[in-house]
């Protein structure tokens, strides 16, 4: 109940033994990087879970963002250029450019 209590998982003013559906994704470093709460009467999506992970794992590896349901294999989002002639080459550099601020590019 110790670790159910810290991670929030029981409800307040209920039973010590009822807890929510949660989930939690935690790196090495003990951060915690996801928590998803889905109600007790639904059930949980493993492979969103494994998505997500794989989704965190990529951005940290190569310092992009993933768009929602972002599966690898797909375009990932590149941080925005620190300068205008950064922006004026990336079209060159492999990247699709929606405009000066939001690019993606493939891995």
């Amino acid at each position: 109940m110790e670790v159910a209590s810290a991670y929030g998982m029981v409800h307040p003013g209920a039973a010590d033994t009822q807890a929510v559906r949660a989930t939690f994704i935690i790196d090495p470093e003990g951060i915690l990087r996801a928590m998803v709460y889905y109600p007790m009467s639904n059930g949980r999506s493993i492979d969103e879970f494994v998505r997500l992970l794989t989704a965190l794992q990529t951005s940290d590896k190569h310092g992009v963002a993933t768009p929602e349901a972002w599966v690898p294999g797909q375009d990932v989002i590149v941080p925005p250029p620190k300068t205008s002639e950064a922006a004026d080459n990336r079209p060159n550099e492999g990247y699709n450019t929606v405009d000066w601020y939001y690019s993606t590019k493939s891995l």
